[in-house]
């Protein structure tokens, strides 16, 4: 059932439909490397296919899965024979398709660049990963993104009954559809998974006459109900991101009840264990600095211990997390001194804060009236950090919450003039 043309192409309208960006691309002829990011089963194989018909084009295809560098190389040493060869002179450069790219490691995204560069080939990537952290950066640099989506119910329909009414054999039996609910719920926006259900429905159902498809049979039909989960698709992202949200909206049980969906649906724990880091430090923060503590001690123990048992530490520090004080403000600082340094890498270190390892530097002011703050009462003493140019920058803000109220009391009593007094503090806490 895989379309040959853009006519019988499903979904995708904002690429290839009229006016569609890659539709212009391949009616101007001037095609140029690409990669297609979206979930399983909607297209990324066969768009490249019809894109490399369309335009008559050689057309190379490798997987990431089973090919190294020498498979890439091979390749690219045969695109350079074919076109240096008499027969294809002034031919439009050969397509080379690599399916799930993001499993390509630095060295064999290397090997690409020089034949992508030169043109020797035009290449095609398809992943179900965001490129910006999977595809090196001058790899990328080198490619356009196409964002692809995962197929709505009309689409889904679409496919269904073309399936029914034009598959070889299928169209031979007689086939009732009476509900479509479960086909699509179970599918996912994924068409592959949809043909995949159907086809299992239907054997399960060959000796009726008609065949009957219904919610109730597609769900018979199969061993276990097919999770709304695909590791590597959208579902995967929007899973993750709402029990993060539950984490940070200190819901522990919504959060637990997400951590369950990913376990059930066999996500690998240790991702769930890295986020759960990653929220510590985001958001609870100064808070409760034990949450980072816990989060990283759960991350050692599933890392050891693996599924089933580690479903424990991870509800553990799930529901620890969700149930913490929140604070933002370590996230907020960081962000804000790096838009900061960004800025100002050209601001000189104070001479006073500087190393002094030579004679030459000792001589010329290295940590002349560097003050060592152990020597002082209450081991502070009042010196300016900052670049002359930064003075009274403030990066950190101490949020509301009883621990950073009590960091907060400290810096005040260190930085009056950055923190306000620590009789204004006080006032301020009282009101």
């Amino acid at each position: 059932m895989r379309p040959n043309t853009l006519e019988e192409y499903v979904g995708q309208t904002h690429l290839v439909g009229e006016g569609g960006v890659l539709r212009k691309l391949m009616d101007s002829g001037k095609l140029g490397s690409f990669i297609l990011w979206g979930p399983p089963g909607v297209g990324k194989t066969t768009l490249a296919r019809i894109v490399a018909n369309s335009l008559d084009r050689e057309f190379h295809t490798l997987s990431a899965v089973s090919s190294g560098v020498k498979d890439v190389r091979e390749v690219i040493e045969l695109a350079k024979a074919e076109r240096e060869s008499v027969f294809s002179t002034g031919k439009a450069a050969p397509i080379l398709f690599i399916d799930e790219i993001h499993r390509f490691n630095k060295a064999q995204q290397d090997a690409l660049l020089g034949a992508v560069e030169d043109g020797t080939v035009v290449l095609i990537g398809a992943t179900t990963e965001n490129p910006s952290f999977e595809v090196i950066n001058p790899l990328l640099s080198r490619c356009q993104v196409f964002v692809l989506k995962s197929l709505g119910v009309e689409e889904l329909s679409g496919l269904l009954d073309r399936a029914i009414h034009h598959d070889v054999l299928l169209k031979t039996l007689n086939i009732e559809v009476k509900e479509r609910e479960a086909l699509f719920a179970m599918s996912g926006g994924d068409a592959r998974k949809l043909l995949n259900i159907l086809e299992i429905a239907i054997d399960s159902n060959r000796s009726q006459d008609p065949i009957v498809i219904d919610n109730a049979s597609v769900t018979a039909c199969l061993n276990e109900n097919v999770a709304r989960y695909d590791k590597g698709g959208d579902m995967h992202y929007d899973i993750i991101s709402a029990f993060i949200k539950s984490v940070r909206g200190s819901d522990p049980n919504a959060a637990v009840y997400y951590l369950a969906r990913m376990l059930d649906a066999g996500e690998d724990p240790l991702f769930i264990a890295r986020r759960l880091c990653i929220s510590a430090s985001e958001d609870i923060g100064l808070a409760n600095p034990n949450a980072m503590l816990l989060a990283e001690a759960c991350f050692r123990t599933v890392s050891v211990i693996g599924m089933p048992e580690a479903r424990i530490p991870l509800s553990e520090t799930t529901i620890y997390l969700a149930s913490s004080p929140k604070s933002n403000s370590a996230y907020m600082a960081i962000d804000s001194a790096l838009a900061c340094a960004r800025r100002t890498q050209a601001c000189a270190v104070p001479l006073h804060l500087r190393n002094a390892p030579t004679k030459l530097m000792a001589e010329l002011g290295y940590k002349d009236g560097y003050l060592y703050a152990h020597d002082y009462p209450g081991h502070f003493v009042d010196l300016e950090f900052m670049p002359d140019e930064l003075s009274g920058t403030v990066f950190y803000e101490p949020a509301e919450n009883k621990q950073e109220k009590g960091l907060r009391a400290y810096l005040s009593a260190c930085w009056p003039k950055y923190y306000g007094s620590a009789e204004e503090d006080a006032g301020n806490q009282k009101g």
